[in-house]
């Protein structure tokens, strides 16, 4: 249960007047309970007629505490009997003991209101937590984990944490409390009796903790396959086109199925492990009731204790109720373990350690109000530390010019590109910007200098206004309109249906390529950055799209530095340097016309060839 008071270390700190509320309604619970049921021996007595004794008023310095308030409780109560009669006395006691189990029960009451905003509060915060670390987290953790698993954390794992630990922290806090009062009145009643309950209940204890750690190791696997499942209906989802166009739907049908037969598996094992719970600590409770009754009994029997049987009924009454908290302990123990199984998923996100990090003492950014150099000074990467992807990159862009980066798939060029606003950090080398180290600055402050506008457009499920205002504070929708015009992107705009407040649908999906990327370029043209990323933004348009993009952003990119990547080479022949890739080399570079030349090496020249465009002049 270590990790279970870790956890509290680390959640609960913010709500502790509702933890101390919730303690002190237990405390208060606990000690009405006793006093409620110490109302039965009176009872039981009268009803059976054990105790003949007389009783005289006692003051409080003629004895101890206990004494003076046992001796004068049944002082009252033969007063009771001699004014009233033995009926009228026990109709008191039994009314007695009603408005005593109504305080009981509103204190117990109060301590589980108390509790809820405690529990809600800190699965709250954990959800928090997780979705502003995804957000802080670099582009190449998630090139590591599932986005499926990923999501199965945030969702499945933090619901189970929520279903376990938090579900079982008012049965945490009340039991023990319960089980420490009842057992300090137990050895105010007989020591001997509660030395031999001691014995027992660790025992129990013992047997319940052994099945409770297979549990959670368990759940552990049951949770990771979960965020396997998760994945595998992710993929599904994302690629449903291409599963139709291939006719795999049985191929992935039967992968489902596999995935999911092993979750079925584990969750048997789970769900039979934790029906366990109940059963036994059921049988452990009846064994240690009958071995109480056992002991207890022999032990009046004998003489050797001074017990009588109306103490000995209100000890096993004190006893049975240490037996219910215990059970719920016990619960509430299997519970927590499948909720830590969860957690230790959920750490692997919140403890991720994130190497993109802010300098300790960061340099002034360089200003927005013209163009900025980027500089590749020897860089070299790769992704597992193994495979290079970059070697000994050097490239100067200068600021206001436009560098285009060509060569085959797999050559480097979104990396290279992905070092500058450091989604990466270069293994070797250094990148900088406007003469300063990309390192040396603060991240937040390096990308407010870039705008991208990748291949596929990346939209929100969100109304167009809002997409292209999006990260750009209190823009107003002249601003909007402003950049959508730069981006040919109003007239289609006003033709929808509500303008500007019209949803576009999961990732833009009411709208067509075209369109997406013109809003794309909206927000670029928006944001108005110093530096332009462009990753294939025209590759997978019509040629009537591409045209009204390529106009866009001619219109975009005039007085900025700009970086284009692309396949298609007509739409960087006027670039003023192009960069050949070939392994994570720059093998070639030059204008368009300089690498036509028959001095060139060749490897330009062989693109153009494959692409069939006609060289400057023709």
């Amino acid at each position: 249960m270590k990790d279970f008071f870790v956890i509290l270390r680390r959640f609960v700190p913010p709500y502790k007047k509702y933890l101390a509320l919730n303690i002190f309604f237990n405390i208060l619970a606990a000690f009405l309970t006793l006093f409620s049921f110490a109302l039965v021996i009176p009872i039981l007595e009268m009803l059976f007629k054990i105790k003949e004794a007389s009783y005289v008023y006692m003051p409080l310095d003629q004895g101890s505490l206990k004494e003076v308030v046992v001796n004068n409780f049944y002082y009252y109560t033969q007063e009771a009997v001699a004014n009233y009669g033995p009926a009228a006395t026990l109709a008191m006691l039994a009314a007695a003991l009603v408005v005593m189990t109504a305080l009981k029960t509103g204190a117990a009451y109060l301590s589980s209101y108390f509790i809820i905003p405690l529990r809600s509060g800190v699965v709250r915060d954990i959800r928090n937590y997780v979705f502003d670390k995804i957000t802080i987290l670099p582009i190449g953790f998630f090139t590591v984990e599932r986005k499926g698993d990923v999501m199965a954390r945030m969702s499945g794992d933090v619901a189970e944490i929520e279903n376990s630990i938090m579900a079982s922290l008012d049965m945490m806090f009340k039991n023990p409390v319960m089980i420490i009062v009842c057992l300090g009145m137990m050895i105010a009643i007989s020591w001997q009796l509660t030395i031999f309950v001691f014995i027992l209940l660790p025992l129990a204890g013992m047997v319940m903790g052994r099945v409770g750690k297979r549990l959670k190791r368990t759940s552990y696997e049951g949770q990771t396959q979960w965020g396997v499942l998760m994945s595998t209906i992710e993929e599904t989802l994302g690629g449903l086109r291409i599963i139709k166009a291939f006719n795999a739907e049985d191929k992935v049908r039967r992968r489902f199925h596999g995935e999911n037969e092993v979750f079925y598996h584990l969750s048997n094992r789970v769900a039979r492990r934790q029906a366990l719970a109940h059963p036994m600590s059921e049988l452990l409770g009846t064994t240690a009731i009958a071995i109480i009754l056992w002991f207890g009994g022999s032990l009046i029997l004998s003489g050797h204790s001074n017990m009588n049987a109306a103490a000995f009924i209100y000890y096993m009454v004190i006893f049975y109720n240490i037996i219910n908290p215990a059970k719920d302990l016990s619960k509430a123990a299997y519970s927590v373990q499948k909720g830590l199984a969860s957690m230790d998923r959920v750490d692997k996100i919140l403890n991720a350690v994130n190497p993109i990090a802010d300098p300790a003492a960061p340099q002034a950014c360089p200003s927005t109000q013209k163009p900025v150099g980027v500089s590749f000074n020897n860089v070299s990467f790769s992704y597992d530390g193994e495979v290079p992807v970059l070697e000994n990159i050097s490239l100067d862009i200068k600021p206001g010019t436009t560098v285009a980066l060509v060569g085959q798939s797999g050559s480097g060029k979104s990396t290279m590109a992905d070092l500058i606003p450091r989604f990466y950090d270069v293994n070797c080398g250094s990148v900088s910007v406007g003469g300063v180290n990309v390192k040396d600055l603060k991240v937040a402050d390096l990308r407010s200098l870039m705008g991208n506008v990748n291949q596929e457009a990346i939209l929100f499920n969100d109304t167009i206004f809002n997409n292209i205002a999006f990260g750009v504070e209190n823009a107003t929708i002249d601003d909007v309109r402003r950049a959508a015009r730069i981006a040919n992107a109003d007239e289609f705009i006003m033709a929808t249906e509500q303008g500007y407040d019209t949803p576009i649908g999961d990732r833009g999906c009411r709208l067509s390529g075209g369109q997406r990327q013109r809003i794309s370029i909206a927000r670029a043209v928006l944001k108005n950055p110093a530096i332009l990323i462009l990753d294939e933004a025209t590759s997978a348009l019509d040629s009537e799209s591409e045209t009204l993009v390529q106009q866009a952003l001619d219109r975009l990119m005039d007085g900025r530095t700009t970086l284009v990547i692309a396949h298609r080479l007509s739409t960087i022949r006027r670039a003023d340097l192009i960069c050949v890739l070939q392994n994570g080399r720059i093998v070639e570079r030059g204008t368009h016309e300089q690498l036509l030349e028959p001095s060139a090496k060749g490897f330009y020249r062989h693109l153009v060839e494959m692409q069939q465009l006609p060289s400057a002049g023709e």
